[in-house]
């Protein structure tokens, strides 16, 4: 979980919401990505989505069933299915996203019964960080846009 932090504080200094993303395979990172939907003009641009295109890309096979992906926020309903329709057994977040969260916060696609077969879900891993990375940056920006 440190390298996505580490990955959504390298996005936020690029003025993209700090969310970033990991994905190991057999204990070694073959994608590690920030949010880009600022950077890229693209709404999928989502962390979750471009560690697991690249991932996808380096093993050369849709099917992720020996990975794990550590996020620093809880994925979205897009981030949430391409998890699913990726095989990812193991998903490991930061911060609940009360707005726009996938897993557990709106859709419940945590509980769907497309998810992988014993699917592990771990919620508020490294919480507290990941939660003050995401307050620091929306009241700097909110501060930037009324100042």
């Amino acid at each position: 979980m440190a390298l996505a932090i580490e990955a959504a504080k390298e996005g936020a200094a690029r003025g993209e919401v700090p969310i970033g993303a990991v994905l190991l395979c057999d204990g070694k990172i073959i994608a590690r990505a920030h949010n880009q939907k600022e950077s890229l003009a693209d709404p999928t641009a989502h962390a979750e989505m471009l560690v697991i295109r690249a991932g996808a890309q380096k093993l050369g096979r849709w099917r992720l069933d020996d990975c794990q992906l550590y996020v620093t926020a809880e994925p979205c309903v897009m981030c949430m299915g391409a998890i699913i329709q990726a095989r990812i057994p193991v998903l490991v977040y930061g911060v609940a996203e009360k707005r726009f969260g996938g897993v557990e916060s709106t859709a419940r696609l945590g509980q769907h019964p497309m998810l992988p077969k014993q699917m592990e879900i771990y919620a508020g891993i490294c919480e507290a960080a990941c939660e003050k990375m995401l307050t620091t940056f929306f009241e700097n920006l909110r501060t930037a846009e009324n100042g």
